[in-house]
């Protein structure tokens, strides 16, 4: 990644493997796995190259465990061959307490954590 992209770049990636769920607006469901997840978004892999980038939204589904899932309304941003990136469009309540105590986890710092939420109330 080049260094532009570097400074650009306000919010931490955790490299997250899991399997998760990337279903359309039309309700056609792919399995995906994910590469890395951060606040504002997430790179996914998935079984057959995406369509296209567009408004599309997509949901994205995930399981920490059998009582904890994440779930977030996602859009495309770049898509290279099976990898697609995408930006997070609204995540509810639940599962951006989860997502957070999942990056503060991996990230290790608090404070780091704390600056990257109050950068994610002022990137709208």
């Amino acid at each position: 990644m080049s260094e532009k992209n570097e400074e650009k770049r306000r919010f931490h990636r955790i490299f997250y493997h899991a399997d998760a769920q990337l279903v359309s607006a039309k309700g056609v469901a792919q399995s995906c796995r994910i590469i890395d997840l951060s606040l504002r978004g997430c790179l996914l892999e998935l079984a057959e190259p995406l369509a296209g980038i567009g408004d599309q939204p997509y949901q994205l589904k995930f399981e920490l465990s059998a009582e904890a899932a994440i779930r977030m309304e996602i859009v495309a941003t770049h898509v290279q061959g099976n990898q697609a990136g995408f930006r997070c469009a609204h995540i509810d309540i639940d599962s951006i307490s989860l997502l957070r105590r999942l990056v503060e986890l991996n990230l290790g710092d608090s404070e780091l954590l704390e600056r990257e939420l109050s950068a994610l109330g002022n990137f709208s």
